[in-house]
Formats: C-alpha cells, sequence, structure tokens
C-alpha cells in the first residue's frame, strides 16, 4: 500500500532522485500511511502535457512521385488525365503464374477479336451459304483493297463451281407446270374434261422400270423367306423313359395311384388343418435352364409335370424314390404352360415354337399337334367329363382359340381382348371361364359363346399374368403386377376383394403362380427374388418367407392331400419339396 501512495507521490517530481528518496522515507513511516487515505490531499505540483504530431514532416532523400494512376484495364475516364498519366508503366506486381497466354490482351473469353465491320445482313449470307453449300467468303481478306477477285474457304471447288452465289442468289427454279389435254368446251357434255384432263405426258400403262422390277423383285423375295421361316416343320417328337421297367409286375404303369406312402391319394377329401412348411425335404434336378411350369397329377399328385426353357417337359415322382419317370422331347422353343386331362392319361404343352401339342402321359407319344403361326401363352383342357376332347389356348394376337383334338381343327375364337391373354381358369361348374390379358382387364366369359359377359377394368388395376381358383371354388386369387395378389369372387358377381390384398412380396415383371392351402388358411406365392411366401388368409399377414431359389421362384403348388408340402420351381433349373 505505502509503495502505491509513494509512486503517486513521485508521479509529479521532477528528478528521479528525489523520486527515489521520497519512496525511501515513506517507507520507514508505515502507521502514518496506513491512514493517509483519511488526511485531505496535499497539494501537488501541476502536469504540463505536450501536444503531439502524429504525422511529423520529415526529409526524404528521392522525390516522391505525386499524382493519380490510372488501371490500366479501364475503358473510360471522367477526366482528362495528362500524357504522361495516360502513359506511365505499369505498376504493381506482376503474377508470376501468368502464361502468355493469360498475360496476352484479350477483349473476349477465348482470345482478342479484331472488330470487324460487317453488316447483319452480309454475316447471315455468309454463314447460310457455308451451311449450305459448305463455302463462304474469307472475313480475313478485305475485298474492297483486292478488286482481282474473291478468297474462299470450305469447299473451294465447289465455290469455283457456283461462281461464288450465295444462298439467296441461287434459287431454286419454278418447274414447269405439266400441261393438261385441253377439254374441250364446257357447253359440250359428253367432251369436257374440265379438271378431270389427263396430262399431256401421262403414261397409261402402269409396267415398272427395270430399276423398280429389280426393287419389287427383292422385296418379294425377303417376303417369301420370312414365310418360309415361320412355316417350320414341327420339332421332332421323342421320349425317354429313364426307370427300369415301365410296367410293375402286375402290369401297372408309373400312372398307377401309390398306395404304401402313409397317406390314401385317392379320397377326395382334404386334411382338416395345414400347417406352415419349414424346410427343404428333396430337390429335383434334371432341367438345365429356368423352369417355366409345374403341374400336379389330377386328384392324386403322386405325379409332377415340369415344363422348361430347356425345350423339354419332364415327369417326377413326388413319393418313394422321387425318381424323373420320362422326359418329353418335341419343342424346338422354350415351353411356356402345361396341362393335365381330368384323368391324367393326357396333357397339353404350349411352346415358343408357336405349336400346341398333345402328349400321351404313359406312352409318351405326340398324339396330335396344334398351330395357328402364333405363340400360345396358355392352355386348357375344359374340365368337364364330356368336354375332355375340346381346349383353349390364349395366343399372342389376343384371341382365345378353341380346339377339338379329335378333328384338329379350331371350333370357336374369343376375340375381345386387347392384348395377348395371359391365362384361363375355369369357374362356375366349367359352365364359364375367365381370362386375364397384357390390356390390364378381366374378362368372363359363357363356354361357346364369343362375347364376353362381363368385363373388368379399372384405371388402378395392373396386368394379371397369373391365376388361381381356390379349393371351394368361390375366389380367384389374382397376382398383380403392382406386387400384391387380389382377391376376385369366383360366383355370380366377380367383385374385388377389398379386404383380402396380400402384399409384401416382390413380382413386378414376372408371372409368379398363386395357390391355396387345401383346407384354405394359407396362400402360397413365390416372388422376383426367389422366396416362397406364405400368407394367412383370414388375416392377410404374411406369415413366412423362405429363401427358395436364387433367381426367380415361378411357380408354388401346395399338395392338395398334404398337410404342409409345398413344391417350388425357379429359373433356376431347379424343383424343390418342402415339409
Amino acid at each position: 500500500m505505502s509503495a502505491s501512495v509513494g509512486s503517486l507521490v513521485s508521479y509529479g517530481s521532477d528528478s528521479d532522485s528525489d523520486n527515489e528518496f521520497k519512496s525511501d522515507g515513506s517507507s520507514d513511516k508505515l502507521d502514518s500511511d496506513a491512514v493517509a487515505h483519511l488526511l485531505p490531499l496535499k497539494s501537488a505540483p501541476t502536469i504540463s502535457l505536450a501536444m503531439l504530431d502524429s504525422a511529423p514532416e520529415v526529409a526524404v532523400k528521392e522525390a516522391v512521385e505525386t499524382g493519380t494512376h490510372l488501371d490500366p484495364s479501364l475503358k473510360e475516364v471522367n477526366y482528362n488525365p495528362t500524357f504522361e498519366t495516360m502513359f506511365a508503366p505499369e505498376f504493381g506486381p506482376v503474377n508470376p503464374f501468368r502464361t502468355q497466354q493469360m498475360a496476352a490482351p484479350r477483349n473476349m473469353l477465348s482470345g482478342f477479336a479484331e472488330a470487324a465491320h460487317v453488316n447483319d445482313f452480309m454475316f447471315e449470307q455468309q454463314r447460310r451459304t457455308f451451311h449450305t453449300f459448305g463455302y463462304a467468303l474469307d472475313p480475313s481478306v478485305d475485298t474492297t483493297s483486292q478488286m482481282s477477285g474473291n478468297s474462299y474457304i470450305g469447299a473451294v471447288d465447289e465455290a469455283e463451281k457456283k461462281k461464288g452465289l450465295t444462298v439467296f442468289e441461287v434459287c431454286p427454279k419454278k418447274a414447269e407446270k405439266r400441261k393438261k389435254v385441253k377439254g374441250g368446251d364446257a357447253g359440250e357434255i359428253d367432251n369436257f374434261l374440265g379438271p378431270w384432263a389427263k396430262f399431256t405426258d401421262e403414261k397409261e400403262g402402269a409396267k415398272p422400270t427395270e430399276e423398280e422390277q429389280k426393287e419389287l423383285d427383292e422385296i418379294t423375295a425377303k417376303r417369301q423367306k420370312k414365310g418360309r421361316n415361320e412355316e417350320e416343320a414341327p420339332a421332332e417328337e421323342k421320349t425317354i423313359l429313364h426307370v427300369k421297367d415301365a410296367y410293375d409286375y402286375q402290369g401297372r404303369s408309373y400312372l398307377h395311384i401309390p398306395q404304401d406312402v402313409g397317406i390314401n391319394l385317392r379320397t377326395a377329401d382334404i386334411p382338416d388343418k395345414c400347417y406352415l412348411p419349414k424346410k427343404q425335404i428333396h430337390v429335383w434336378t434334371g432341367h438345365t435352364k429356368g423352369v417355366s411350369a409345374i403341374r400336379l397329377f389330377p386328384t392324386s399328385g403322386h405325379l409332377l409335370l415340369s415344363s422348361s426353357m430347356d425345350c423339354k417337359i419332364k415327369l417326377w415322382e413326388v413319393y418313394n424314390d422321387r425318381r424323373c419317370v420320362r422326359t418329353f422331347i418335341g419343342h424346338s422353343k422354350a415351353v411356356r404352360d402345361i396341362c393335365f386331362n381330368n384323368t391324367g392319361t393326357q396333357f397339353l404343352s404350349a411352346a415358343y415354337d408357336r405349336y400346341i401339342k398333345l402328349w400321351d402321359s404313359e406312352t409318351g407319344q405326340c398324339i396330335s399337334r396344334f398351330t395357328n403361326r402364333k405363340v400360345p401363352y396358355c392352355v386348357k383342357f375344359n374340365p368337364d367329363e364330356d368336354k375332355q376332347n375340346l381346349f383353349v389356348a390364349g395366343m399372342s394376337d389376343k384371341k382365345i382359340v378353341q380346339w377339338d383334338n379329335r378333328t384338329g381343327e379350331v371350333v370357336q375364337e374369343y376375340d375381345r381382348h386387347l392384348g395377348a391373354v395371359n391365362t384361363i381358369t375355369f369357374v362356375d361348374e366349367n359352365r364359364r371361364f375367365v381370362s386375364t390379358s397384357d390390356d390390364k382387364s378381366l374378362r368372363v366369359w359363357e363356354w361357346d359363346i364369343p362375347v364376353d359377359f362381363k368385363y373388368i377394368a379399372e384405371p388402378s388395376m395392373h396386368s394379371m399374368p397369373a391365376v388361381t381358383l381356390s379349393p371351394n371354388g368361390k375366389w380367384l386369387a389374382c397376382q398383380s403386377m403392382d406386387n400384391q395378389i387380389l382377391i376376385f369372387g369366383a360366383q355370380n358377381r366377380f367383385r374385388l376383394n377389398k379386404k383380402k390384398i396380400f402384399k409384401g412380396h416382390m413380382v413386378a415383371g414376372y408371372a409368379c403362380q398363386v395357390d391355396f392351402s387345401p383346407d384354405m388358411s394359407y396362400v402360397v406365392s413365390g416372388d422376383a427374388d426367389g422366396k416362397l411366401n406364405i400368407w394367412d388368409w383370414k388375416t392377410t399377414k404374411l406369415y413366412h418367407r423362405i429363401k427358395a431359389h436364387d433367381k426367380v421362384c415361378i411357380s408354388a403348388l401346395w399338395h392338395p392331400h398334404e398337410t404342409s408340402k409345398v413344391i417350388t420351381c425357379g429359373w433356376d433349373g431347379l424343383i424343390k419339396l418342402w415339409d
């Protein structure tokens, strides 16, 4: 405290020695200093402040340059600068990284463009001439000073040929009008030709010239070639039996329904309760390409028929050894669809080679073949016992064609769809059938009446390339291309059941076949990811997903006599059994 008081006192003194003395003295008298703040202040010497010059004049050796500096990039100055100012050397640091090109004077992005005095019309005329004929006057040559001749750029030969004429000077001459035969007097009705008079140079004959004849010959030859390709002979049919004996010791073929499998396959009764399949129990291998469709043997389901993109059809055992029984070879392109008759003794196959073939399931012989030179997309026997000789096929040309396999003739055509027909499903005790098409509609037909009596098409509807009838015959499950399964009533009204929509799988672009469990408690379907999806029928919840195939799982079938056996096939060429 005493030190701080001493320093304040010394602030006004003149000499340092005085200051030191005072401070030393004050340190001795501690008691008086302790109460110094209570005493009246002593008068101190006054402090004189000198004015400071913040910018004093400084003598310099060199003369400082005065005057304003002009920015060299300026185009306009608002006062009259002197000559020295205008042409003074440039000052300031130079960018060391500037290239010569960058440092050069520029008046546009790409460099320096000299002003040329060309009026708009002349410029446009030369530009258009260059665009049309490929030549123009050389803009770098001053044509006014060189009176000897013009120099051109571009197609110089063309310019010489056309004598340097521009677009506006070369005008196409109007062709002379064809002269007509004079039509006589309008008063004479018989001889008056008027506007109907022929041209004087008109030829009466329509015979083509030599050149035209050549072209025509080429076109006709091409057409004939095309026709030949379409009219290819059907592929030769063969069959291969893979089992040792076609008949057992009692003379029964493999079509005989086995009775030693622990389940009655002959009964029409369905299992009381079905369960979810959990694991894979068998894989049928043999197809070299993707499997397109699988069908179980009617009623019993002890045999499985599969069609593939390797042009072959195979028949497999579902029970016992699960062998491949027979291979049917007879299509030259991928097989699209297959269908058993009611007894399973015969089946139809439809392929991209435009043929539908009828086969004997037992002997493997091709009984007959049908074609109307269009690709069949689906094929179905009429399920009525008295109409087993009739079948319908949905074609690529928007028609449904009905054949009689006894005569091999088309007996009816249902031609109302606006796109290729994808599915045909018989409903209402086989009196009617439902067809779906690429035109995103669903049509219902009376058998043998070629006019649809019901047409269902909503703006929100998508194409439905796979349709299955439920085991109780009341519902149609349609695989819609917007990744959901729609349920339509299959009796009289064909109304969409909005409460039953099955979602959660990805099928857009693939006709994945849907199926029901025999007791109607589950709905199964494959999807584009190769998964097997199982929904609960009542709640429409997705209960279970199994990764079944590496590629698309195109079909899933629930065995009609089993509680939990599901068969799937995919584009990886495998057929799998799940339980």
